[in-house]
């Protein structure tokens, strides 16, 4: 029998602060005022806007799937009073909050917003608008036993990559079991072509 690792998606249930995997990617958060913040998420396919909406959904957040002005698929919560402490932590310019620390449940968000298996490697996409976030992410997932490395244009970023069978294992323990819609882009793939 598997034992679940104490950071893994499956070892605790869904919180609210597991959100904080999504600003990890193209997440942003807006407030308004002091008196509420809202999560924005832009993605590349329908389906990760369907899972994104219902992972928010597990979290006490409703969350409706739209387009964006350029007509890509956006999930967008409500201005919410509990989302304001997230939004003070990442800053109006998007920075990562000193000690961040990521776990498998914001890992899991994360790759379900952005991630994509590549040959032999997985791919986290990092935002191209926060590019002061880029390598505190690169250490916040060392950090959790998975190193790995900040790839530009060239290597199919800019994104955070994970290559080797042993960080893959490591990475696809921490996010658990694929949905179904998210399986051609979860790390299986990449698991056994290494």
């Amino acid at each position: 029998m598997d034992q679940i690792s104490f950071f893994s998606a499956e070892a605790r249930g869904p919180r609210l602060a597991d959100l904080a995997g999504l600003l990890c990617g193209q997440g942003r958060l807006a407030s308004f005022g002091r008196t509420a913040a809202r999560l924005t998420v832009r993605v590349e396919q329908p389906w990760r806007a369907s899972l994104i909406a219902h992972e928010c959904r597990r979290r006490g957040v409703d969350a409706e799937v739209g387009a964006s002005d350029e007509g890509e698929p956006l999930v967008r919560t409500p201005f919410r009073v509990d989302l304001l402490p997230m939004a003070g932590q990442w800053g109006a310019e998007k920075s990562v909050p000193a000690g961040f620390r990521l776990d498998g449940a914001m890992l899991r968000l994360w790759a379900l917003a952005c991630g994509r298996s590549a040959e032999r490697s997985y791919l986290l996409a990092v935002d191209l608008d926060a590019p002061e976030t880029h390598e505190p992410l690169v250490a916040a997932l060392a950090a959790l036993g998975v190193p790995a490395q900040l790839v530009g244009p060239r290597g199919g970023g800019p994104a955070i990559k994970v290559t080797g069978r042993r960080r893959l294992d490591c990475f696809a323990e921490l996010i658990g079991r694929p949905p179904a819609a998210a399986l051609p882009a979860w790390p299986e793939t990449a698991r056994r072509a290494g």
